[in-house]
């Protein structure tokens, strides 16, 4: 089967699978336990500490080891909505994760604004100063990288916006890493990150705290026991070596190979254009993660698409993974004024470092075949 949905997830890389072995070989003690053994496990979890934050550039005190990105954002909101006066506001990007709005809308209920964006879905950096200028926000969120779109966020500037303001910046950068340059993300006050986007195992992730003296300001962020207070559970040291094991063999091999990746994208977007009238292509004039293509297809639902690929070897998807899986339509299509027929027609396709440009040859191919069995209105293979 050809893989085109690694923004859903990745398969496990073999670096990854290798650290995850090992720990569970030599290091599997619980490093709260007393004893020497348990001991050597919590040293060994400082350490992969120590190199993702190395990675993110900032200092190690500020990462907490989470299950996810979706624990990382509820626990984000759930503290500034402590913190924050009553009337304050968060400002978010209409076209962020389901994860960060809804978390956003749940502790900060009435009191959410979105961001203006542009056409392709970039947030416009000067209505988002002119806003600040204003005052009343508690906090900003936009994302790193668009999780179905693929478009990328301005988000240092951004950062260095709210910076200028006082106001916490929560970046989510779940499809940034392992795709490109974690280098400078620690910036951010905030930042959640997830493993199993990037080649890591499902269930463990990280959460980044704004800077700041160790132990102070969050204490008991996630209902603190484990990791200085800030988090309760039983901490995996071998989810996070394989966590940290997958970004930095990304970081070290893959993320400057993103030219001529781009390049194959391009490739397969402009044969996809000339082969097939009428689609359209999502965020095309913005920059956009090299692996990643939102098409709204020329005629039929995407779950016929869909239906009709897999049969043919091809794993693609309708739009995010939480969404279809839920039978919802694509949040970020409306938000982008996608009429919700176009949006039916949407299909993503998301490829990973191991996909070669013959893949996306033999993809569009079978684009192609599946759409004249549409236009002939035919249900074959």
């Amino acid at each position: 089967m050809a893989y085109f949905d690694h923004n859903a997830t990745a398969p496990l890389t073999a670096a990854a699978r290798a650290a995850w072995l090992q720990a569970q070989d030599d290091a599997w003690q619980n490093p709260a336990s007393g004893y020497r053994s348990a001991a050597r496990v919590k040293a060994l979890m400082d350490r992969e500490r120590e190199r993702l934050a190395q990675l993110l550039e900032c200092a190690e005190h500020l990462l907490v080891f989470t299950s996810g990105a979706t624990e990382g954002a509820n626990a984000v909101w759930a503290h500034l909505a402590a913190r924050e006066a009553s009337e304050a506001r968060v400002l978010l990007n209409p076209t962020e994760h389901s994860c960060v709005l809804a978390a956003a809308q749940r502790w900060f209920p009435g009191r959410v604004e979105y961001l203006p964006v542009d056409a392709c879905g970039v947030v416009v950096r000067a209505a988002l100063q002119e806003r600040l200028a204003l005052g009343g926000v508690a906090a900003v969120a936009v994302m790193a990288a668009n999780n179905e779109t693929g478009v990328i966020q301005p988000w240092r500037e951004l950062a260095a916006d709210c910076r200028a303001a006082a106001v916490p910046y929560f970046c989510d950068a779940v499809q940034w890493l392992g795709r490109l340059p974690g280098g400078g993300l620690g910036g951010a006050d905030f930042v959640i990150g997830s493993a199993h986007k990037f080649g890591g195992p499902k269930g463990v992730g990280f959460l980044k705290l704004p800077g700041g003296p160790p132990g102070r300001g969050f204490a008991s962020l996630l209902g603190g026991g484990q990791q200085g207070g800030r988090r309760s559970g039983t901490e995996d040291y071998p989810g996070v070596a394989a966590m940290v094991a997958a970004l930095a063999e990304a970081e070290a091999s893959h993320v400057l190979q993103e030219t001529v990746r781009l390049q194959w994208r391009s490739q397969f977007e402009a044969a996809a254009q000339a082969a097939l009238p009428g689609i359209r292509i999502v965020g095309s004039g913005a920059d956009r993660l090299w692996n990643t293509v939102l098409a709204i297809m020329p005629s039929g639902g995407n779950a016929r698409w869909l239906t009709k690929l897999d049969r043919r070897g091809f794993q693609v998807s309708t739009t995010a993974a939480c969404a279809s899986a839920q039978g919802r339509s694509s949040a970020v299509l409306a938000a982008l004024g996608v009429p919700a027929d176009q949006a039916q027609r949407a299909l993503r396709f998301s490829a990973g470092w191991a996909t070669r440009p013959e893949d996306w040859r033999a993809l569009l191919a079978s684009l192609v075949e599946v759409a004249r069995e549409i236009e002939a209105g035919s249900d074959a293979g």
